[in-house]
């Protein structure tokens, strides 16, 4: 697969994204994806008969822990230290996120 990339295909590819390259660029990135489909194409051929097929790298056993509930903060401490903190309502005044 990677040794039939082209320029002209990375040009096609650029156009289908929508992208203006220079012509160093069309060289730099021809040469950049080649390598990243020779590197999909060795991990393709490695075998891997025998090895269970996984939906995460995490362990499923033993990775989690039980939900145990623990003692928070005092509500009245945690608003103490806030600033601009409206403390009769109880609650932390944050800036507004648009």
């Amino acid at each position: 697969m990677a040794s039939t990339l082209t320029e002209a295909g990375v040009m096609k590819i650029a156009q289908l994204a929508h992208l203006a390259l220079t012509p160093p660029e069309v060289q730099l990135f021809t040469r950049q994806l080649a390598q990243i489909l020779a590197y999909a194409d060795e991990i393709q051929a490695v075998d891997t008969t025998g090895v269970a097929p996984t939906s995460h790298a995490l362990v499923p056993d033993g990775a989690w822990r039980d939900d145990e509930p623990l003692p928070s903060f005092e509500r009245a401490a945690s608003l103490r230290n806030a600033p601009d903190a409206s403390r009769s309502a109880g609650l932390f005044k944050v800036p507004k996120v648009l």
